[in-house]
């Protein structure tokens, strides 16, 4: 069976198509295909309120290309889904209907609450160690998405209207920073010691940038030092320093001090960071739809 996923972020669309095979009941999900387009959606919807007609036309064409591939892949079943961005955009169900008509493909636009759950839909927490409680965090360019665990179980979840295009256009208010605060010492406490997973394009950049093992995580001391690194570049010299593309190169720093006042508010200092992504999320999340019925 092949299952694709469409994630339509603020920063990027994604196009995921895995293979799941299936042997004792045990689906082993096989990555034939990952596109990411560049589309910066918050660039226009956090600045405009809609999205501008050079990126509407991006996001028509893209999707074009996204149904051709999964024509050509002879896809079964896929999911396609936009965020923060498409949340915000007054043109958003325009862009929506527009996509319907020209490449059949149906966009649901989801909550941050969505969001937040299907990043756990990757089922990670399961081969964890229950002696510790596990935040979330998952970074784009319009929210970060937290979800908190304890015991195998959700204790908490909220998506804040914080993301790097926001940063980047300085649309992040005091007043969200310290919301965010306040809801992170409120409700993210444990008896247990507390390691945060993170998800998103820019913490699996710096973690491939941090040379550390898979499987072992880095340590907020090695976040931050990074963050001061970068910070103090142009985004010309970290492109050229990092080999970084232009479309990472800027929002990297806005994600570092995410991650860093997020881990140290609720006094996390190690960080894994598993390939995990909404598109992975949506995957899973298909199978586990159609394994039910």
């Amino acid at each position: 069976m092949k299952i694709a996923a469409i994630d339509i972020g603020s920063n990027a669309a994604r196009l995921l198509i895995n293979e799941v095979k299936v042997n004792n009941h045990v689906p082993e999900f096989i990555k034939l295909n990952l596109l990411r387009i560049p589309l910066r959606l918050g660039m226009d919807v956090f600045t405009l309120g809609k999205i501008g007609e050079e990126r509407e036309k991006m996001v028509i064409d893209s999707m074009k290309i996204f149904s051709d591939l999964m024509k050509i892949y002879k896809v079964d079943h896929y999911r396609a889904c936009a965020t923060s961005a498409m949340r915000d955009a007054k043109n958003g169900k325009n862009i929506i209907e527009e996509v319907k008509k020209t490449s059949g493909i149906d966009i649901e636009i989801i909550s941050g609450d969505e969001e937040a759950t299907l990043i756990y839909e990757n089922h990670v927490a399961e081969g964890l160690d229950k002696e510790f409680a596990y935040l979330y965090i998952d970074v784009g360019g319009g929210s970060t998405e937290l979800t908190f665990y304890e015991n195998g179980k959700m204790k908490y979840e909220k998506s804040f209207n914080i993301g790097t295009i926001r940063l980047l256009n300085n649309l992040v208010t005091d007043e969200n920073w310290n919301l965010m605060r306040e809801e992170i010492k409120k409700n993210i406490t444990s008896k247990k010691p507390i390691v945060a997973i993170g998800s998103g394009g820019n913490i699996n950049k710096v973690f491939s940038m941090s040379k550390t093992k898979d499987g072992k995580p880095m340590t907020l001391a090695h976040l931050k030092k990074t963050y001061k690194e970068l910070s103090e570049l142009s985004v010309a010299e970290r492109m050229t320093k990092y080999n970084l593309r232009e479309d990472r190169a800027d929002v990297i720093v806005p994600a570092l001090r995410i991650f860093n006042n997020v881990m140290s508010w609720s006094d996390i200092n190690k960080i894994f960071v598993p390939k995990i992504s909404v598109a992975d999320g949506l995957i899973h999340n298909i199978y586990s739809k159609l394994y039910e019925s």
